[in-house]
C-alpha cells in the first residue's frame, strides 16, 4: 500500500506539472463547413488547463507524503 501511493503521487505530480506548464496537448475538432456531402473541418491543438495541472500537482504531494508517513 505504502509504495503504491508513492508511485501514484509521483505519477500525479509529473503528470500535473506537465500540465500546469502546458506541455500536454490534446487533439480539438472544429466543424466548420458543410455544402452537400462534402464538409471542412480545422483540428486544433489545445492544451490541458493550468488549474487542473496545479490540482494533480498538489493531490500527487499529498499522496507522496501519505506514502512516507505510512508504515
Amino acid at each position: 500500500m505504502r509504495m503504491g501511493l508513492f508511485v501514484i503521487g509521483l505519477v500525479l505530480l509529473l503528470g500535473g506539472a506537465a500540465a500546469f506548464f502546458g506541455v500536454i496537448e490534446y487533439p480539438h475538432d472544429t466543424h466548420t463547413v458543410q455544402v452537400g456531402p462534402l464538409s471542412a473541418s480545422v483540428t486544433r491543438e489545445k492544451t490541458v488547463p493550468q488549474w487542473i495541472g496545479g490540482v494533480a500537482g498538489l493531490v500527487g504531494i499529498a499522496m507522496l507524503a501519505a506514502g512516507a508517513m505510512r508504515k
